[in-house]
């Protein structure tokens, strides 16, 4: 099965290199997502059975001063990959974002609605699944990780989530990968259990100090987290078997 990675540069992409080598992964400059050419260009050239589309705009600050270059990646990006996909006959398995929910509620499943979203990174984010759902095929995880290391010197305890670090989630988006022609559910959340970013950060930055989203320079959702037994079925069959 031929698999093409995109935004093979990015914290997920180079651990799913490293989990499955056999990955092509153009670079940026290679294929630009943000330009339709560039990336029918490739994926004519590849013939892949397989899209996993990781390249994103992450930074949920930057986003609401940079929402030109936040969109063109996010949206635009992701309508091109869709749009090549179907080209060549591909499975677009999209990397989507527990963002897509408010944080009202948590434990939120797959088929739970989205929305309204609290900020325009989850917005650009949102709007992409919705593009990957213009693949004929396609899979869309919603996931949520940090670097292998807690970057920030406060974390926030009244903000829940199922992220964990990347090390802990890109095995297990590798293993949906490998598997992805049994999987025939189009949305699978990839998570962890529910946790604050301050319980989070203090497993590997035990200094960490406490602080409240209410600080935050962007709108953050309260408890996003996302109920995953969905994948815990289909990923327990698979790592034992």
């Amino acid at each position: 099965m031929k698999i093409l990675l995109t935004g093979g540069n990015g914290r997920l992409g180079t651990e799913l290199q490293q989990l499955i080598p056999e990955l092509v992964a153009p670079s940026s400059s290679e294929m630009n997502i943000t330009d339709l050419e560039s990336v029918l260009a490739v994926v004519r050239r590849e013939r892949p059975q397989v899209i996993v589309h990781a390249a994103a705009y992450t930074n949920v600050g930057g986003a609401e001063t940079d929402r030109q270059k936040c969109w063109a990646v996010n949206v635009e990006g992701t309508r091109h990959l869709a749009l090549a996909a179907n080209e060549v006959g591909a499975k677009l398995v999209h990397i989507s974002t527990d963002y897509v929910f408010d944080g009202e509620q948590g434990n939120y499943r797959e088929n739970d609605t989205p929305g309204p979203v609290v900020n325009y990174y989850s917005l650009t984010k949102l709007v992409a699944e919705e593009a990957a759902r213009a693949a004929r095929q396609h899979l869309i995880i919603r996931t949520s990780f940090r670097p292998r290391e807690f970057a920030y010197p406060v974390a926030f305890s009244d903000v829940y989530t199922s992220q964990d670090y990347v090390d802990v989630i890109a095995p297990q988006i590798a293993l949906a990968v490998q598997h992805v022609a049994d999987i025939s559910h189009t949305v699978l959340h990839i998570a962890t259990e529910r946790k604050s970013v301050y319980e989070l950060a203090k497993r590997r930055k035990p200094d960490v100090r406490e602080g409240l989203r209410a600080s935050a320079n962007v709108r953050l959702p309260g408890d996003v987290s996302l109920n995953f037994e969905r994948w815990e079925t289909l990923g327990r069959e698979w790592s034992h078997g």
